[in-house]
């Protein structure tokens, strides 16, 4: 007979046959909380077996795409484990995109079904091809597609099997549909002894479910039996709140959920003693936050560094290595991390390279497009897969690795790299700057030259020349700024990335 305990030792189990497992095991444990709604891991086995009987009645078969467009739910993830059951692969979409750009996911995945809370189907149905069937998360429609409680058919589901397909935020371009094999979902499960997850933790999920950086979070939350609780949307007060009523044991943030937490008048009067582990991932952890995170917050705090496409993950322990929050840590354990330069060649000890990086856990492939795949990999001279970062870093002398920037937002002035991460660190040691970004833009003079956008801090307000000729004295000549535009927010996306093309692009279509 299966148990938890088995499969988590096995080398290879699928999320599914774990939660199987809870239920059979804990059956009144408390698997999932949204709202006033619970279910249990019973009652979510339950409703998991009822939900795949049903895509299994409609036809949806092993190798098939199942889309769902919504907001966290309970249904949306009964709905994501009922795929996983029938061996199919969830396609999560992001209701935040643009029209255009989720009609071409959609038509890339080509999924069997969508499902769409009501907001989405307001917005998108008219959209999306007539022929795909199209079917509501809202409660009691979801209830009453899935019919009697009934119990599917087996499907085996084999290790390079498509776990999901998660689009590319777009940010850089086109999205992409990375396709995660369930070996690679079993590698971040198998970690998650490394955060602490357990069958007593309870984990506060308040990012959007079509993210990796949530999933990362929520499969290995559920994989050894803990509690769940979810967030449609982000709130600090709301955060706070349920981080104290339910007795919050670990989240994971990205820098700006971290950055509106902290500053929220209210933090400190919050208990949030429970907590063991936090973690972040997604965008830059400027040192300071992370060092205000270990002053006022309970518990472990580990950054994440890595991509949706996987590869080499690196992980800063920031309470165990206080010295060493300028970096995003060392490799995780079986990753391995080289840096090389534009000719693929492995760089000296201490320069600066691409990240490049190979584990267990790596995307299968760019669905429909092995060219961008093949863009995407590197191996070295025993043929070993490496998955391109696009990142430039070095490592310091005691391996933590030093990132710098991406490749595509280094600014080539005069013959002279720049990297904007360095300008940004700068103009954030201004007194009443509270955020800052720095993009290239093209100069007849220079090739190219940089350009940076900062926010205020609430109470003081900011004359950008003054800000402008502070930061020429603070610099190189290379590195000083053409122009510094002083704006209410900088333009994220809905996991806090920023977005520099967006930036550029307006700055450009602005006339200056």
């Amino acid at each position: 007979m299966q148990t938890t305990a088995n499969l988590l030792a096995a080398p290879f189990a699928t999320l599914s046959d774990l939660i199987r497992c809870h239920a059979a095991e804990r059956p009144a444990q408390i698997a999932l909380i949204a709202g006033e709604g619970v279910l249990t891991y019973r009652e979510l086995d339950l409703r998991v077996d009822a939900a795949a009987a049903a895509l299994q009645r409609d036809a949806v078969s092993p190798g098939d795409c199942v889309a769902i467009l919504g907001a966290a739910s309970l249904s949306y993830i009964i709905l994501m484990l009922a795929a996983l059951r029938v061996g199919a692969a969830v396609v999560p979409l992001a209701p935040s995109s643009a029209a255009d750009d989720l009609a071409s996911m959609v038509a890339d995945a080509d999924p069997s079904l969508i499902f769409l809370d009501a907001e989405c189907e307001a917005r998108f149905a008219l959209g999306l091809p007539s022929a795909l069937g199209r079917l509501s998360l809202e409660s009691d429609p979801f209830r009453s597609w899935q019919g009697e409680a009934a119990r599917p058919s087996v499907a085996e589901v084999a290790p390079d099997a498509p776990f999901n397909i998660i689009y590319s935020s777009g940010t850089t371009g086109q999205p992409k549909g990375i396709v995660q094999s369930h070996a690679m979902r079993w590698q971040h499960i198998r970690r998650g002894h490394v955060t602490r997850y357990a069958a007593d933790a309870v984990t506060l999920v308040s990012t959007p479910l079509y993210s990796n950086t949530t999933l990362v979070s929520l499969i290995p939350a559920l994989a050894y039996g803990g509690t769940v609780v979810l967030m449609a949307k982000f709130d600090a007060l709301e955060f706070l709140t349920l981080s104290e009523k339910h007795r919050a044991t670990h989240a994971m943030l990205v820098p700006v959920q971290y950055k509106r937490l902290l500053d929220h008048p209210d933090f400190d009067r919050f208990d949030l003693s429970a907590y063991r582990m936090k973690t972040c991932t997604s965008a830059p952890f400027a040192p300071s936050l992370k060092a205000d995170i270990l002053r006022r917050w309970p518990g472990g705090l580990v950054e994440i560094y890595g991509m949706t496409e996987g590869g080499g993950t690196m992980t800063l322990a920031a309470h165990l290595f206080p010295d060493k929050l300028h970096t995003v840590g060392r490799p995780a354990e079986g990753h391995l991390v080289r840096l090389i330069d534009e000719q693929g060649k492995e760089v000296a000890k201490g320069a600066v390279g691409e990240v490049v990086g190979h584990s267990p856990s790596m995307m299968t492939s760019y669905l429909n497009q092995p060219g961008k795949t093949r863009e995407a990999e590197w191996f070295d001279e025993d043929g070993r897969r490496y998955i391109r970062t696009g990142d430039f870093a070095r490592f310091d002398e005691d391996g933590f690795l030093i990132l710098l920037d991406r490749k595509k937002d280094m600014i080539i002035s005069g013959g002279f790299n720049i990297y904007p991460s360095d300008l940004e660190a700068v103009l954030l040691q201004h007194p009443d700057v509270a955020d800052a970004a720095v993009v290239g833009v093209p100069s007849e003079q220079w090739g190219e030259t940089p350009v940076a956008f900062v926010t205020a801090n609430a109470d003081a307000p900011l004359d950008a020349d003054a800000v402008r000729k502070w930061f020429a004295g603070r610099v190189g000549k290379t590195q000083r700024l053409a122009d510094l535009r002083v704006v209410e927010e900088l333009p994220r996306s809905p996991i806090g990335k920023i977005l520099k093309r967006e930036l550029r692009n307006n700055y450009l279509t602005s006339g200056n």
